[in-house]
């Protein structure tokens, strides 16, 4: 296997690690579903993003490869991981989410047109960023790793393919009600006018809608957080 001499490695052992956000909040959500990741083979990664000449040449003639977001989060939470201040590093992975993803440190490719997953380092501290086709150049740099693994599972513990929309919708009628619909009516019976209520109750209704969804730029309860146990993915950690 041929190495460049101008790439420093870091061994990054088998662990596991939270991605994603359960916070589902238009202005303070993130990406999500939050989940775990356990990686169960050891690997090596550039300490630094490599150029993409470099990257392709190292590709073509050994073992190397584009490393996943998984592997990305498990070396950068051990502290393994430098960048220059400003740059754009690409990962292997393509989805715009998490839902449907294999959590046992492989790339997550989403299906159709998906953007690709980027990072972006500034002062010091790297942020998850995508970029579709044709939004602009894309990095001048990637990650690089190199894995002590003969083959992925044919079964990996997956987190589910869609959340659970039913449960969403839910919640968000009862958040209409609490916040919205529910406050509108009693102002009105204290403040308005006799009659009000029986003659506008439809614009009461529709002005606490509105208000109750316009909430969700603020909050919204967090979803759950997907833990790998026996072989599977639960809303519980399995021992």
């Amino acid at each position: 296997m041929i190495l460049s001499s101008s790439v420093d490695w870091a061994d990054v052992e088998p662990g596991s690690v939270l991605m994603g956000s359960d916070n589902r909040s238009v202005l303070f959500g993130g990406v999500g579903p939050k989940h775990e990741v356990v990686i169960k083979y050891p690997f090596r990664i550039s300490i630094r993003p490599v150029s993409l000449e470099e990257a392709d040449r190292m590709i073509e003639s050994s073992e190397v490869e584009i490393a996943s977001e998984s592997e990305w989060e498990l070396a950068h939470s051990r502290g393994l991981l430098f960048a220059e201040e400003g740059s754009t590093e690409a990962l292997a992975d393509t989805a715009q989410d998490y839902w449907g993803k294999a959590c046992d440190g492989r790339p997550h490719r989403g299906r159709g047109q998906t953007p690709d997953v980027l990072r972006v380092w500034l002062k010091g501290n790297p942020s998850r960023r995508l970029q579709f086709p044709g939004q602009g150049s894309s990095s001048s740099k990637v990650r690089l790793v190199i894995r002590d693994l003969s083959g992925w599972a044919e079964e990996p513990p997956r987190v589910p393919s869609s959340r659970n929309s039913l449960r969403i919708l839910k919640e968000e009628v009862v958040i209409c009600l609490l916040f919205g619909v529910i406050p509108s009516f009693v102002w009105a019976f204290f403040n308005a006018s006799e009659g009000y209520i029986r003659e506008a109750w439809l614009n009461l209704v529709f002005g606490g809608v509105f208000i109750g969804t316009l909430s969700q730029l603020f909050w919204r309860p967090r979803q759950p957080t997907w833990f790998v146990g026996s072989g599977m993915m639960s809303t519980n950690r399995v021992k």
